[in-house]
């Protein structure tokens, strides 16, 4: 089996410090250290504490070693691709996001800056979370199984406002959305 510990939590921004604070109850460094690299067991104990700190299902921490994976090898920087020191296992953006229902929004027609082809990655989010998703791309819900999807500019109680991202389109007005999905990742193939 292959520990994926690090992968995830540098997939997820977050320092071993960070990690282990995280955690439930708190723990060190060193220890989260120790259980990446292997120095220590990773017992299932372990694997619930971390999964729940990383708000991922427990099983996405290990993996199989006859499973071949995708490897980032190189970062683009300003003057270039950079090797990294080491290579390490790419994490799909679905191993990542533990809070929220993910939903994919495919894209069919090019409208504003979005391709046919794209793949938008969303997660799902509560209505009282809107705030956080001011300026970002938004997939909502509306009345008979319809949606609109655009760029959140505005919540007022239970109103959220929405523009489209073609352009010439007016804004658009939903009250009460479920739910709003909050675009995360976009895939496009080249």
């Amino acid at each position: 089996m292959i520990n994926r510990i690090r992968d995830i939590r540098k997939g997820k921004g977050m320092t071993l410090a960070e990690l282990a604070e995280a955690c439930q109850p708190p723990t060190t460094a060193q220890t989260i250290g120790r259980l990446e690299t292997g120095m220590r067991n990773l017992s299932l104990k372990w694997m619930e504490r971390i999964a729940a700190a990383l708000e991922i299902d427990p099983e996405l921490l290990v993996r199989s070693d006859a499973s071949d994976q995708p490897m980032v090898v190189a970062a683009l920087k300003s003057h270039g691709p950079e090797p990294l020191t080491k290579p390490r296992e790419a994490i799909m953006p679905n191993d990542l996001s533990g809070d929220g229902t993910q939903m994919v929004l495919q894209v069919d027609e090019s409208v504003g800056e979005f391709r046919p082809g794209d793949l938008l990655w969303l997660r799902q989010i509560a209505l009282e979370d809107a705030p956080h998703a001011i300026n970002r791309d938004v997939l909502v819900p509306r009345p008979g199984g319809q949606f609109y999807f655009g760029r959140l500019i505005d919540r007022q109680g239970t109103f959220v406002g929405l523009l489209p991202p073609g352009s010439g389109q007016k804004q658009q007005i939903v009250d009460g959305p479920a739910w709003i999905a909050v675009a995360e990742m976009l895939v496009r193939k080249l």
